[in-house]
Order: C-alpha cells, then sequence, then structure tokens
C-alpha cells in the first residue's frame, strides 16, 4: 500500500519480457532495487498494477503492462520513546504484563514506524527492555494481532526473555504456559467442543495473509469450548461466545482456523467477510454494537506462566473490553436461548479427539 508522498517507480513491461515472474522483471527494469528488497515491496502491497494491488512476486506480467512501485520513506533505525498510556496489569524488576486495546500494534514494522506497544514501552520502561527481540522488537516475547485486545508479557531483562520465550516455545505442552482466548463467532458450532489441527502458511491469493495449507504449512491446533449460544427468534443460530486455547502460536492462527470450520470471528476484516450479510439478521441493539467494534471480536483474555526468575506461577485474567461487552450483552438480550445455554442436540464429545477437524 502507498504512502503519502512516497517515491514512485514506474515499469512498463516489454515484448521480451512476456510471461516472466513479476520481481525479476522489476528488479532488471530499472528501479535500481535488489530482487529481494523488491519481493518484500509486492508482499508489503506496495507493487500495483493499474489500480490493482499484486501481492505475488511470482505474478506473471504481459506486455504493455504498468507497474508502479510505492518506496516507502526511509525508517529510523531504532524506535523512538513516546508517551503513549498502557494499561499495565503487573511489572516488576524482570517483566511486565499489559493489557492492550485493539488497534495498537505491537512492535513497529512497515507503515507502522511509530505509535506501537514497543514505543510506548521504550518511554515507560527506560532502557530496561530485553536486548534479543532486536532494536524493533525489545523484549516481546509474544505478539497480538493489532486488532486483538488482551494479555501481552514483556521481558525487561534478558534472563526473563530467555525464561519466557523458552515457555512460549514449548506452547503450554509442560504445563507452564496458559494462553486463553474469548471469541464471538458466527453460527453455532454442532459440537460442544473440539480441536482444530490444520496447517498454517501464507495465503497464494495475498501474500499478508494466512491460510491452510496442505503443504509447505507450519502445525497449528487450536482447542475450542462453546461457552454460550444464541439464537433469533424462530430458533435459528446467529452467533456463539467461544472459549479457546492455543496449542500453537501462529500468525492469525484462531481466525483462521474458524474461518475453516465456518464459524469465522465476528467483525473480522479479513476472514469473516463470507458472513458480513449475517449481520441483517441481528437485532439493532446487536447490529450497532457490531459496527461500533473497533477489530474483530477476539481478546486474549487469560494469561499464565511461570515467573522466569523467581519460580512463582502467574495468573492474569482481563475482563472483556468494552466494544466486544456490549456486544455480547446485545446478543444475550436479543437471542432466545437462556444464557449459556447450547443446541439442544449438542452434546460434548465423550473424547476430546472425537471433535477434531484435521486436514
Amino acid at each position: 500500500m502507498s504512502t503519502p508522498g512516497a517515491e514512485i517507480l514506474t515499469v512498463r513491461v516489454e515484448a521480451k519480457d512476456a510471461g516472466q515472474r513479476l520481481d525479476k522483471v522489476l528488479a532488471s527494469g530499472g528501479t535500481g532495487l535488489s530482487r529481494a528488497r523488491l519481493q518484500n515491496l509486492i508482499r508489503a502491497g506496495a507493487v500495483r498494477l493499474g489500480d490493482r494491488t499484486i501481492g505475488d512476486p511470482g505474478h506473471r506480467v504481459k506486455p504493455g503492462d504498468e507497474i508502479t512501485v510505492a518506496l516507502p520513506d526511509p525508517e529510523p533505525a531504532e524506535p523512538i520513546p513516546q508517551d503513549i498510556p498502557l494499561a499495565v496489569v503487573y511489572e516488576d524488576n524482570a517483566l511486565i504484563v499489559i493489557d492492550k486495546p485493539a488497534g495498537l500494534v505491537v512492535h513497529p514494522a512497515a507503515g507502522h514506524a511509530e505509535g506501537t506497544l514497543v514505543n510506548a514501552l521504550l518511554a515507560h520502561c527506560g532502557a530496561s527492555l530485553s536486548g534479543i527481540g532486536g532494536v524493533r522488537r525489545p523484549g516481546i516475547v509474544h505478539r497480538l494481532d493489532k486488532n486483538t485486545s488482551g494479555l501481552l508479557v514483556v521481558a525487561k531483562t534478558d534472563l526473563a526473555h530467555h525464561g519466557l520465550a523458552e515457555q512460549f516455545e514449548a506452547h503450554g505442552r509442560d504445563g507452564r504456559l496458559q494462553r486463553r482466548y474469548l471469541a464471538l463467532v458466527w453460527g453455532v458450532p454442532e459440537r460442544a467442543g473440539g480441536r482444530i489441527d490444520a496447517p498454517l502458511g501464507r495465503s497464494g491469493r495475498n501474500r499478508t495473509e494466512m491460510a491452510i495449507v496442505r503443504w509447505g504449512g507450519r502445525a497449528a491446533a487450536t482447542v475450542w469450548t462453546v461457552q454460550e449460544a444464541f439464537r433469533d427468534a424462530e430458533g435459528r443460530a446467529l452467533a456463539s461466545l467461544l472459549s479457546l486455547v492455543l496449542e500453537t502460536g501462529r500468525t492469525h492462527q484462531i481466525r483462521v482456523h474458524m474461518q475453516h470450520i465456518g464459524h469465522p470471528v465476528m467483525a473480522d476484516p479479513v476472514y469473516g467477510v463470507s458472513h458480513k450479510a449475517s449481520a441483517r439478521r441481528l437485532g439493532e441493539a446487536a447490529r450497532t454494537s457490531l459496527d461500533a467494534m473497533q477489530g474483530q471480536a477476539l481478546h486474549a483474555a487469560g494469561l499464565g506462566f511461570v515467573h522466569p526468575v523467581t519460580g512463582k506461577r502467574m495468573t492474569f485474567e482481563s475482563p472483556l473490553p468494552g466494544p466486544m461487552a456490549r456486544l455480547l450483552e446485545a446478543l444475550r438480550t436479543e437471542s432466545t436461548s437462556p444464557p449459556g445455554s447450547l443446541r439442544p442436540e449438542t452434546r460434548k464429545p465423550r473424547r476430546r479427539s472425537s471433535g477434531s477437524t484435521r486436514v
């Protein structure tokens, strides 16, 4: 995506380059940029063919194609401290736990050089953040999507960083790390719970998105449980409140997995567009609350880990943020289902594997 004031390079495809890869043609087309740099720009959405963004470096070009490349302004080598309010849940000399609001990017990246959680942490913690993550990601052990809210722990020392990173790499298999999310999703699953085991990789359609891939993807598993189900006056499924536990920590994991089983997260602008029309079946209060959402209805509600220095068990809970809480309350008020109810025919699986979805 181009930014105001960005330098624009234009390349017209000649007949001799017909059928060649986009990145190769641009690299040899007088841009002065390396092929690797161009691939990054393409994936970042900075390359356009007419009024269409091309996100695949392997796109095959045609003679006469006029391709534009928007070069972003140079970014500073190191993030600058910024006085951005933080909701600090816990802090000591080794780490800090933050309740991140939706809309806050965790660390600087293309298009988000400032106004991130890292900028705020640099102002709050000064030079005490762990340097293991590098100058762009000091102290960052894990992250949440920009529009996902909830609990996030940051290391203030290298010792704490190593200890926390080890727990996150184990993804809770040894019982030390616990991560629980709450999500409002479209529809009501047929089971009361299940496990999604589906590898994730970059989407071939849009490199900024993730997708279920059968070959070459990274293992990803999510365990979900229906907490509440909501139906309209005719008994048709509207939405559900789910509790989700991650067995892995992949980019967009919950959002893609819920889309995969046909119950995308409400207000998800990327993976929930197929259910956009479902909003028409909501009551007025729920539609208004949905429109007011600042991001997808996904919240990191629980975080538990072993303190990397003291060895003490640390457990934190975060209430739903205002917009998501109001949407939940509206669904409860308008639904014909008693609070916390599931569909009458739903039964919890006898074995966890009976609720599994695998590809």
